[in-house]
């Protein structure tokens, strides 16, 4: 459990303390897909000043090799999502329908 960002059990007790899981759950897919366009908007910058070859077929690109590199190790858009609940980064609102 210690790899992760945040504990589940502690996400689960506090969010039922504030009101509707589900609603909060709703609010961190939105928000974790955010994060996700954010990251392959940064990833798609970075890629594009890489020079490339006019003949990619002899070999990998090292340049981009080491630039995914570097995004794989960032953590889940979903767990940065959580953190930002956890740290009360992220105010849910929802429109109640009646």
């Amino acid at each position: 459990m210690s790899t992760y960002i945040v504990n589940p059990v502690e996400v689960r007790m506090k969010e039922s303390s504030k009101g509707s899981i589900y609603q909060s759950i709703v609010a961190m897919g939105i928000r974790a897909r955010q994060i996700n366009d954010q990251i392959k908007m940064q990833l798609t910058a970075r890629m594009e000043n890489v020079e490339t070859d006019a003949d990619e077929s002899e070999g990998p690109n090292y340049d981009k090799l080491a630039i995914s590199r570097e995004f794989d190790v960032l953590p889940k858009p979903i767990f940065i999502a959580m953190k930002e609940v956890m740290d009360d980064q992220l105010n849910v609102r929802m429109n109640d329908e009646k």
